[in-house]
């Protein structure tokens, strides 16, 4: 969410930030799964869901961005996210209780419809589309936000966002020179955010999600 926007500021265009945002946020991935390990309590249906519906639309999503002016990907953004953290806001109790819900057959087909929606978002406006995949979790599925935080962090930050960078690196410009900085602060930031997140619970976790999407919203839209 933060590093793309980042970039971006830095002086790089909207398709080489994101083709070299998608590179090292695998490494986010890659810190949270080291730090979920022992305490993993992810579902192997919820997997294979995110799998199958978030993946393509991840790769149609990254294949289509090039062609969308980048202020128009940048405004958009920011009003979803800023319409994030208010909605969280007004929701006192959101994400902290799992209560388990649509976990049938049609529970799951419009669950992954949306997941399939949330990866063509990830794939192309990218930076924040992680803040609503934990929220339709929690929303849709009735998880609480450390769980939530769980998926988001393995499937989108390691796998939807490894499907990204293969595509992106395809059709786009990688800045590799810029590489070896971003992979240790996502390495390390992955790690240690799982590591508070595990330590903290769901009522630190909605509070930071509020304060960093409002924030990160009123960036985007300002310019």
């Amino acid at each position: 969410m933060l590093q793309f926007p980042v970039l971006i500021f830095l002086g790089l265009s909207f398709g080489v930030a994101l083709a070299t945002h998608k590179v090292a946020s695998v490494a986010l991935g890659l810190g949270a799964v080291l730090r979920y390990l022992k305490t993993s309590q992810l579902e192997r249906h919820f997997v294979l869901l995110m799998l199958g519906a978030g993946v393509p639309g991840v790769v149609v999503g990254g294949s289509l961005i090039l062609q969308v002016p980048d202020r128009w990907a940048e405004f958009a953004l920011g009003l979803l996210t800023g319409g994030l953290s208010i909605y969280s806001m007004l929701k006192p109790e959101l994400g902290q209780h799992y209560v388990p819900v649509h976990r049938d057959r049609r529970g799951f087909l419009l669950g992954g419809l949306m997941l399939f929606f949330l990866g063509f978002l990830n794939g192309s406006l990218t930076s924040g589309t992680g803040l609503f995949v934990t929220i339709w979790l929690v929303l849709w599925f009735g998880m609480d936000y450390q769980r939530a935080v769980a998926y988001t962090l393995i499937m989108v930050g390691l796998f939807w966002n490894g499907s990204g960078a293969v595509t992106l690196g395809i059709l786009g410009e990688i800045r590799w020179d810029w590489l070896p900085a971003l992979l240790l602060g996502s390495l390390l930031g992955g790690y240690l955010g799982s590591h508070l997140a595990i330590r903290h619970g769901n009522r630190w976790i909605k509070r930071a999600f509020e304060v960093v999407t409002l924030l990160v919203s009123i960036k985007l839209i300002a310019g």
